[in-house]
């Protein structure tokens, strides 16, 4: 079958093993099931994917993509949930110490076919196309944990969103628009900060401004480049969620700040299987649509890649079939 895959790792330079081609069938063991894909959107965890990050070297070659949308056997059109828990956990999946993503152990959505236990799987809403239902496993439900199940926002509070055009950034600006928050957002560029306009954020800021006021809370997947100014527009009492670091993992921790300010720092990592299927339900019924900075067919995923390891990101990069 036709897959986009990760010959071996490659850490100083990902693109170096990415192959477009053919992958043998995959089999469907008890308990799966197979998915034929339409659409599949990139993530960050790609690349990670791609220089050996979070994998073995032994399990290469590794087809990519952690979520996406298709149709089962029978015609059921579906969306992925890409969590995939011991069968033995109950609970929190995102919790479980044995879970997994795809890519990790279980060969991802770049593909003809991708095969996932039969709980991975949701019924996908007819209102949204299958590039747009391609978004919702990753980035979408990563969004949707921080704000509504990590951040304590009520509406008519104010979050700042750190970085303004990635596939995360763009949701928590829709989700905190249509859940009632005012939405402040800083981007390097005037183009980004466009765009997070357009999206519906309340007002936009170069990175590091000064704002007009303090924030209840700040979302955070920037990391060391950021960290520093998300830490002193905290209100006393206020909240830092963080789901990732792509400028670096070692920022300043200003405990002093910290402790007297009695600020939070909550980790926020991907969602639960319920999430997602309340995540649908809220984008269905509000009317929210990701969005998608470029879609691409899978044969020209290459290009894809390039964008987003230059940070040429304007919303979600999707790849159909």
């Amino acid at each position: 079958m036709f897959a986009v895959y990760a010959s071996a790792p490659s850490p100083e330079d990902p693109l170096a093993t990415l192959t477009v081609g053919e992958r043998p069938e995959p089999e469907v063991p008890d308990g799966f099931v197979a998915v034929s894909v339409r659409a599949a959107s990139l993530n960050m965890h790609d690349l990670w994917t791609l220089r050996g990050v979070g994998i073995k070297a032994e399990q290469f070659p590794m087809t990519l993509g952690c979520d996406g949308a298709g149709v089962l056997a029978d015609g059921t059109e579906v969306v992925l949930h890409s969590v995939i828990g011991d069968p033995a956990w109950s609970g929190d999946e995102t919790l479980d110490p044995k879970r997994t993503l795809l890519t990790e152990k279980h060969q991802g959505t770049f593909a003809d076919t991708v095969v996932v236990p039969a709980r991975n799987v949701l019924p996908k809403p007819t209102s949204l196309t299958f590039a747009e239902a391609a978004c919702m496993g990753t980035a979408w439900l990563t969004a949707y944990r921080m704000l509504f199940v990590k951040s304590g926002l009520r509406p008519g509070q104010t979050m700042l969103v750190q970085g303004a055009s990635g596939g995360v950034s763009t949701a928590l600006v829709e989700l905190g628009r249509a859940a009632g928050m005012r939405v402040w957002v800083t981007g390097r560029t005037e183009e980004k900060r466009a765009l997070a306009a357009e999206l519906g954020a309340h007002q936009t800021f170069e990175s590091g401004a000064r704002l007009p006021e303090r924030v209840d809370a700040v979302f955070e997947t920037v990391g060391k480049a950021t960290w520093q100014h998300s830490m002193r527009v905290l209100k006393p009492g206020g909240a830092i969620v963080v789901s990732g670091s792509t400028s670096g993992p070692d920022p300043s921790a200003d405990l002093q700040r910290l402790f007297f300010l009695q600020l939070q720092v909550i980790g926020s990592t991907m969602g639960t299987r319920e999430e997602l299927g309340d995540l649908l339900r809220f984008c269905d019924l509000a009317g929210i649509r990701p969005r998608i900075g470029a879609e691409l067919p899978m044969t020209d995923a290459r290009a894809g890649f390039e964008r987003m390891l230059a940070g040429d990101t304007a919303g979600k990069i999707v790849f159909t079939r």
